[in-house]
């Protein structure tokens, strides 16, 4: 298995963890929480298929992605259900930071294998990192993250994205660029969030 398949299966179980976390403190059943880690873990690379052409789209080809979620949620509302208390807006945050990091990464490197220039496979990571979560918000009745709380979101998978372009220009490992490049991503978040840096 190559690592750009390693990181998006671990960018699709942070997304939808983030997604099961989000729909249960709504209070949704379990179809409520399906629903809405499967949009949160396919709706960022749904739509850089959608807008690179592809087809089938990447979670029709592997449909055990699907399953997967599928077989999460119903261990998942349980779970968070006796977990209720200490799950925190911070754990909601780091698995967001999480998901951003990797899905952008991944974002970014199949926009370049399919050939798009430099700039808009920048933006291809970018709309795979955040979009998911717009998504999940949006069906949660909650303005997105990545316009409501002020700080950083868009900025530091745009920031790594360019990162990863840049060390793939110099002849970095490309194992390596991958790796780092998503590390920055999520650390850029954290940090962001936790020191409290706001975009005026």
């Amino acid at each position: 298995m190559s690592l750009i398949k390693i990181l998006e299966i671990l960018a699709i179980l942070v997304g939808a963890f983030s997604g099961f976390i989000e729909a249960r403190s709504k209070r949704m059943d379990v179809v409520g929480v399906f629903t809405v880690a499967f949009i949160t873990a396919f709706g960022g690379g749904t739509l850089r298929d959608i807008l690179l052409d592809k087809r089938p789209l990447f979670w029709v080809t592997h449909q055990e992605y699907a399953i997967l979620i599928f077989l999460l949620a119903l261990v998942a509302v349980p779970a968070i259900r006796t977990l209720r208390k200490i799950i925190s807006e911070r754990l909601i945050v780091v698995a967001d930071a999480l998901g951003l990091g990797l899905f952008s990464i991944v974002g970014v490197s199949q926009a370049l294998e399919a050939g798009m220039p430099i700039f808009i496979a920048s933006m291809m990571g970018v709309i795979t990192g955040i979009f998911g979560g717009v998504l999940r918000d949006i069906v949660c009745n909650e303005i997105p993250m990545v316009l409501r709380d002020g700080k950083p979101y868009a900025i530091c998978s745009f920031g790594g994205c360019w990162m990863y372009l840049l060390m793939q220009k110099t002849g970095v490992p490309p194992d390596f660029s991958l790796w780092t490049s998503a590390l920055a991503i999520v650390v850029a978040r954290l940090l962001t969030w936790h020191r409290g840096v706001r975009l005026e």
